[in-house]
């Protein structure tokens, strides 16, 4: 696959990279590079190659589901700035 001038004009515009004329000529020649030595590791042979990581084969951890009383609102409100009885006061956002 070759890219011509029109194709890096029409690039740029979709990405909003604005590329002076006198540039786009050599993103051509960049761009074909890149295309020549994607298609050389299309020809490497991986018939048989286990990948090294891969998330396909692995669960997620699931732990059980445990109904609990939330905790002490002492400890948990330990921290807070402030508070009113066991509720966390924060600065008003919305007028």
């Amino acid at each position: 696959m070759a890219i011509d001038v029109a194709t890096v004009r029409k690039v740029a515009k979709l990405a909003r990279i604005a590329e002076p004329e006198a540039r786009l000529e050599s993103l051509v020649q960049e761009l074909n590079g890149i295309l020549t030595w994607i298609e050389l590791l299309e020809e490497v042979d991986t018939d048989g190659v286990e990948p090294m990581t891969s998330v396909v084969h692995q669960g997620l951890p699931m732990r059980e589901d445990v109904v609990t009383e939330g905790g002490d609102p002492a400890k948990v409100l330990a921290n807070a700035p402030k508070t009113v009885k066991d509720f966390f006061v924060v600065p008003k956002v919305v007028e």
